[in-house]
């Protein structure tokens, strides 16, 4: 094994490594922060006889990490990056001939696992902070093990990490051996100050870091969830802070990376740094000097809603593993000291890990490069967490309609050439595109913009932001030109000829092939949008593009119902008709004009949910007719149709049984028959194009079906509509009451009877509403026996005086019953 001039903590945990690795194909390095893992572990790999003249790949979750990585290794064989220890990723890349280790973003290595699956020359894969759980992690360690297993047997694979369970990551390669090294960390003291909830993160950080910088020594390392919160954090303590002898340094991806090394470079003698960094600075990195964390406890995670197609940044907290993880680039070079902007009991609150991207991102790029793999189902592949099922059948979906996949999931050419660039699939299809029409170059520039947050500045205008981007000439510019360009190249190459005859497409037009469903309209307000997905976005009313018409739109942050546009471009409604025609669908539609209640045709363009144009059309009776009304009816509430009293009582003494049977009964409360309109109420409105002639017999013939024969013959047995009283009178029955089916009638009319009435074979007692002579209601009763030997006596004494022409019998159950008053004499 390579022997080194310095020691690392990592260091004791080798042997125990290259033994494993030697013994066998694969393994896992548990190694807490600061240990030196990242920066020693390839380089005291490369000797092993197993590598042979092979390159070892180390896979990165981020840039940054795999550039400084590499240099920080180089440096240490006393070469540049370039020589023995390369790095590859986007928008940057430095490997030469004698390359041996190649420090690599991990979505690069998908690429190249995909282009040679043998992985020809490669002597092993180390996936570094393995913790973070990157959906390009994932995916790559599936088909690592899948090319392991099937093609490379040689091929050693070692997964390293600084919190994770290494056991369960064990058991994922086969009872691989775990190896742990015990670092070292020195002693940092932890303050926790609480949060107010009410006021902004940056100011409350601010505070933070001006009490630390007053109170500690050395630099300081300020955690925030966003380049957002970082650039108010920035102004909010440039404006506090007089000490010449303190810098300021933000850092975070999107930055030009010469303004990273200042950031990660240690403070000349006499100063002290304060980094404002994103979670890129949690693993990998080591900043010289920094002996306090100020840690916001918030960091910024991808969230993809199924539903709404997107995938956005949501504001969270972190986890506990991420919360250690920053903790511990307090205590990496001496004694520290980490100042928590939420209070002691909170951390048990705090999730312990961070959720695996697979199981919240867009699984569009995964389900494409399986299927250029081979693999349908993603449960074939041994993956830490299973892709969830609904993310991927909505990526499938996304991918049948950018022509990736056929009817059967089976990689499509089309889906072959999206996949050999290093972009999402809409935006490897917008490029593509774009150089059959003649604009690969602009297509690649608006991929690189949509793709890397912050290039060409921060307006909503897809037009300004590529403005400025031709203007600018930074170092990260210059780098995305350059990647843009090869872009350009190789979609050029897979494209094939130039279609001559098509002028080149807009800018709009171009991002409208990467989002065809997120062409958006204006609403007409002057800022809101509905998007050909059917959700809503808004634009800052300032904007130029508020006045637009039809705007494509690249990109949207927040609820689907308050969506802003983060980016757009002006489109024409022409190149919308000749771009996406094959998306146009014309169709006619039925709906109600409230004013007349009739039903009125409209023929419509629609592009998804955008009605692009619409115009009267003839309205033609039918099923589809039939069908529209019976959905307005129920809309705007069946109980305002024409029912007459006797189909009113019979919906009440249906839903009177249903209450007692319902495994007999069927339901027809007002909100089933509504939810059922199509099915009972459509049929009987043949012809009709009206409210108006949506008439009883209409209605009886829609009831009709509702019971079969052999219910509508008990209905009349066990729910009768009547009641025949002693005197011979039918009295309907009010089912609709709230106490149950009540008859209300005289209380005459009921002398001599000795038993309650009762319907349903007898099972439920009629509610008696007892009437005066004059129709007015004297008693409610629910056992009629009970009432005549009881509160007769009382109701007699007052009735008698009232009504004296009428009997009122001491004995009315064995009094004869009467529907007149008593003969004159």
């Amino acid at each position: 094994m390579r022997a080194f001039d310095t020691t690392l903590p990592i260091d004791d945990a080798l042997p125990a490594l290259t033994d494993a690795l030697a013994a066998g194909t694969r393994a896992v390095l548990v190694a807490p922060p600061g240990a030196g893992k990242t920066t020693r572990v390839p380089l005291a790999l490369l000797d092993e006889p197993w590598v042979a003249g092979g390159k070892i790949l180390v896979l990165e979750p981020r840039r940054l990490a795999a550039r400084t990585a590499a240099e920080r290794m180089a440096a240490t064989l006393g070469e540049s990056a370039g020589a023995t220890v390369g790095y590859r990723a986007r928008f940057g890349s430095k490997v030469g001939r004698t390359t041996r280790i190649e420090v690599i973003t991990e979505g690069i290595f998908t690429r190249m696992v995909l282009d040679d699956p043998e992985l020809s020359g490669i002597a092993a894969v180390l996936f570094d902070e393995f913790h973070e759980r990157s959906l390009d992690a994932d995916l790559g360690l599936a088909l690592a093990l899948d090319a392991q297993g099937a093609l490379r047997e040689d091929l050693r694979l070692l997964v390293m990490s600084a919190t994770l369970d290494g056991a369960r990551v064990a058991g994922l390669l086969g009872k691989a051996p775990v190896v742990e090294s015990l670092g070292r960390l020195f002693p940092v003291a932890t303050r926790y100050l609480g949060r107010e909830p009410g006021r902004p993160v940056e100011r409350q950080m601010a505070d933070a870091i001006l009490r630390a910088l007053a109170a500690e020594e050395g630099s300081i390392l300020a955690f925030l969830p966003g380049a957002a919160e970082i650039r108010r954090t920035e102004r909010l303590l440039r404006e506090a802070v007089r000490d010449p002898a303190v810098e300021i340094a933000p850092l975070f991806g999107a930055m030009d990376p010469r303004e990273q090394d200042r950031a990660i470079s240690p403070a000349p003698p006499g100063r002290r740094k304060v980094v404002l960094a994103t979670s890129i600075a949690e693993t990998s990195l080591t900043i010289e000097g920094v002996r306090v964390v100020v840690d916001s406890g918030l960091a910024r995670l991808p969230r993809f809603a199924p539903g709404v197609g997107l995938t956005r940044l949501v504001t969270a907290r972190v986890s506990r593993a991420a919360a250690d993880q920053r903790r511990g680039r307090a205590g990496r070079t001496g004694p520290g000291a980490c100042w928590r902007l939420w209070s002691e009991p909170e951390t048990a609150s705090l999730p312990a890990f961070a959720p695996p991207e697979i199981l919240a991102a867009d699984l569009s790029r995964l389900v494409l490069d399986l299927a250029v793999w081979g693999v349908r189902d993603p449960a074939s592949l041994a993956f830490l967490d299973p892709p969830p099922a609904p993310a991927v059948n909505e990526a499938r979906a996304l991918l049948r309609e950018l022509g990736a996949l056929d009817a059967d999931g089976r990689v499509s050419a089309a889906g072959r050439a999206m996949a050999r660039l290093p972009l999402e699939p809409r935006l490897a299809r917008m490029v593509i595109e774009g150089a059959r029409r003649g604009a690969a170059e602009s297509a690649a520039m608006i991929a690189a913009i949509v793709g890397e947050r912050g290039l060409g500045g921060d307006s909503p205008d897809l037009l300004h932001r590529l403005d400025d981007l031709r203007r600018e000439r930074s170092r990260r510019v210059e780098e995305v030109r350059r990647q843009a360009t090869g872009w350009a190249r190789e979609a050029e190459r897979l494209a094939g000829p130039v279609d001559r005859e098509a002028s080149p497409p807009s800018a709009a037009a171009l991002l409208a092939l990467a989002f065809p469903d997120r062409i958006a309209r204006a609403r007409g307000d002057g800022r809101r949008f509905v998007l050909a997905n059917g959700r809503g976005a808004a634009l800052d009313p300032a904007s130029s593009l508020a006045r637009a018409r039809f705007l494509a739109v690249g990109e949207v942050a927040g609820e689907a119902e308050e969506a802003r546009i983060l980016l757009a471009a002006e489109l024409d409604e022409a190149e919308i008709e000749s771009t996406f025609g094959y998306l146009i669908e014309e169709t006619v539609e039925t709906s109600l004009d409230p004013a007349s209640g009739a039903l009125r045709a409209r023929r419509l363009r629609r592009l998804g949910s955008l009605v692009l144009a619409e115009r009267t059309a003839p309205l033609a009776p039918g099923p589809e007719t039939a069908l529209a009304l019976a959905r307005a009816a129920a809309a705007r509430g069946l109980e305002r149709l024409g029912w007459s009293n006797h189909q009113r009582q019979w919906l009440d003494r249906v839903r009177f049984l249903h209450a007692s049977a319902p495994d007999i009964w069927p339901d027809l409360s007002p909100e089933r028959l509504a939810a059922t309109a199509d099915d009972w109420l459509a049929p009987a409105l043949e012809g009709a194009t009206s409210l108006g002639a949506i008439d009883a017999d209409r209605l009886g013939q829609a009831l009709a079906g509702l019971l079969p024969w052999d219910l509508a013959r008990r209905l009349e047995e066990e729910a009768p509509t009547h009641v025949e009283v002693p005197t011979g009178s039918r009295l309907p029955i009010d089912y609709a009451a709230e106490g149950g089916p009540l008859l209300a009638v005289r209380v005459q009319e009921l002398f001599g009877l000795k038993t309650h009435p009762a319907i349903a074979h007898g099972r439920v007692p009629l509610t008696l509403s007892l009437l005066s002579p004059a129709h007015r209601p004297i008693q409610v009763t629910r056992d009629l026996p009970a009432f005549w030997a009881g509160s007769w006596a009382d109701v007699r004494a007052q009735m008698r005086g009232r009504y004296p022409r009428h009997p009122w019998p001491e004995d009315p159950a064995n009094a004869e019953p009467t529907r007149r008053a008593k003969p004159r004499s």
